[in-house]
């Protein structure tokens, strides 16, 4: 990508940050930047852009190299037409991918490159872009349903096609088998005195392709951009790894079942069909029945409604 101006000056540059600082030691310090940005012209479709494999790391202190995407500028970006999702809520790739959904094209994105003013091109990381689908074309507004069980008693959160939000509690079905119904995403925060850094999970998004893991009570999938996840892994720590053994069981859109598949495998179709319902069996090392917590737990977060 070619090299775009400097954020600020070069005479701002003696007052950049120092190597292994990563706040600035007076309050109106600025740090010269270098940024880089292409303008990228996109089809109808579902794209994913993602750093490729090898890139060099941001630095844990400023986050540096950084990468974001975003609508374009001007009469290209077509706003009414290009949805964009990441898994960080504040819209940096992070190592992770952004989804474009882009319902008529063509349309522009733009992608920019964040580095420190002593990084240098060899360091800014390397992109690339995924067509996942064809055309996609605009999804009507489907009428959401009534979870199955209200957000602050299920142990399970799930969204799911044409439908909304649905809940269950540990060791029920979520979702519908046969429905042919996929899921974009889900959430998961039991009630069994499992702490929720002790749970971890990721989705499915293509083969050898996972999310990111997400800390339990967190939402993962792709929020309201109609892609299906495609199964999902799960995985427990610390106390609640030595208590506790789990396993889980899903079916997928065409038809296919697996499971049950022991905590920390993958659970997917041969086919990778979309995930269209999962069961998870927690149970005590011991055997003996799993009580509640005495304090409430945090409730998963509501998937985000198209």
């Amino acid at each position: 990508m070619s090299e775009a101006a400097s954020a600020v000056p070069a005479k701002h540059e003696a007052d950049a940050e120092r190597p292994g600082e990563g706040v600035p030691a007076t309050a109106n310090r600025i740090a010269e930047l270098r940024v880089s940005g292409n303008l990228m012209t996109l089809d109808a479709g579902l794209f994913c852009v993602f750093q490729a494999p090898g890139s060099p790391p941001s630095d844990p202190a400023t986050g540096l190299p950084g990468v974001r995407v975003s609508l374009a500028p001007g009469r290209g970006s077509r706003p009414d037409a290009v949805s964009i999702s990441t898994f960080r809520p504040d819209g940096w790739l992070d190592g992770t991918g952004a989804l474009v959904r882009v319902t008529e094209g063509p349309a522009q994105i733009l992608v920019t490159i964040y580095q420190s003013g002593r990084q240098t091109a060899d360091t800014a990381p390397r992109l690339q872009v995924l067509r996942l689908n064809g055309d996609v074309p605009a999804a009507a507004p489907q009428p959401a349903l009534a979870a199955t069980a209200p957000p602050e008693e299920a142990d399970v959160i799930a969204h799911v096609e044409r439908t909304g939000d649905v809940g269950c509690k540990i060791g029920d079905w979520i979702g519908t088998r046969g429905s042919r119904l996929w899921m974009e995403g889900f959430g998961i925060a039991p009630h069994l005195g499992i702490d929720a850094d002790d749970i971890e999970y990721q989705g499915v998004l293509g083969r050898g392709w996972l999310s990111p893991w997400v800390q339990g009570g967190k939402f993962c999938g792709s929020r309201g951009m109609a892609l299906p996840l495609l199964g999902f892994k799960l995985r427990l720590k610390g106390n609640a790894a030595k208590a506790y053994t789990c396993s889980y069981s899903a079916t997928f859109i065409d038809g296919s079942a697996v499971g049950p598949v022991p905590v920390g495998e993958s659970c997917e179709a041969e086919s990778l069909a979309a995930l269209e319902a999962f069961q998870i069996e927690i149970r005590p090392r011991d055997g003996r029945q799993a009580t509640a917590k005495t304090a409430k737990p945090k409730a998963v977060p509501r998937a985000a409604r198209r």
